[in-house]
């Protein structure tokens, strides 16, 4: 006997037979089956409360720009060749590509990891402020982050990077596809 809360339920199949007469047979088939819902456990929740803290989340995002920009200032400085490499050996070009790997990388490191915490902080605080998570938050934050960045050429360049960045953020955005 089927019980009302079985997985498997049944159905009439009015059909014809072939000599023109109605049958009715019974077609069996299965419910798809419902995960029961996994709470969180305590550390995860834990977990999620320092993550949204904005402070941990721009420092966190400050420290991977500056490892990216790290790796980045390595190989661009590796790109890198002397102007008179005739007539240097190849000691001297070695140290030369090594000391500008060593500047270009650090360089790099600084203006991504300033990047990082600033994108990241903006982002969190206009994020909260508006109690929503949606692609006008990252246009906010690369504006704040262009701005910042470009501030030291002027009001002009402040304008053009805030623009830049702005726009930068949104290609990203959408093909990264975030969000709804």
């Amino acid at each position: 006997m089927l019980h009302v809360h079985s997985l498997i339920y049944m159905k009439m199949d009015p059909s014809k037979r072939e000599d023109g007469e109605a049958s009715s047979s019974l077609i069996v088939t299965e419910k798809p089956r419902v995960e029961p819902l996994k709470l969180p456990t305590v550390e995860e929740i834990r977990g999620q409360d320092i993550w949204n803290n904005c402070a941990v989340r721009s420092v966190v995002s400050g420290i991977m720009g500056g490892g990216l920009g790290l790796f980045m200032g390595m190989f661009l400085g590796a790109l890198d060749n002397p102007l008179m490499q005739q007539e240097m050996s190849a000691k001297q070009q070695f140290a030369y590509t090594a000391k500008q790997m060593i500047r270009r990388s650090w360089s790099s490191s600084k203006t991504f990891a300033l990047m990082g915490f600033i994108f990241s902080a903006a982002e969190c605080v206009v994020e909260k402020a508006r109690a929503k998570h949606d692609t006008t938050n990252t246009v906010v934050a690369g504006c704040v982050t262009g701005g910042a960045i470009s501030a030291k050429g002027g009001p002009k360049a402040a304008c053009v990077g805030c623009a830049g960045f702005a726009a930068f953020s949104v290609v990203i955005e959408k093909f990264l596809d975030r969000h709804d």
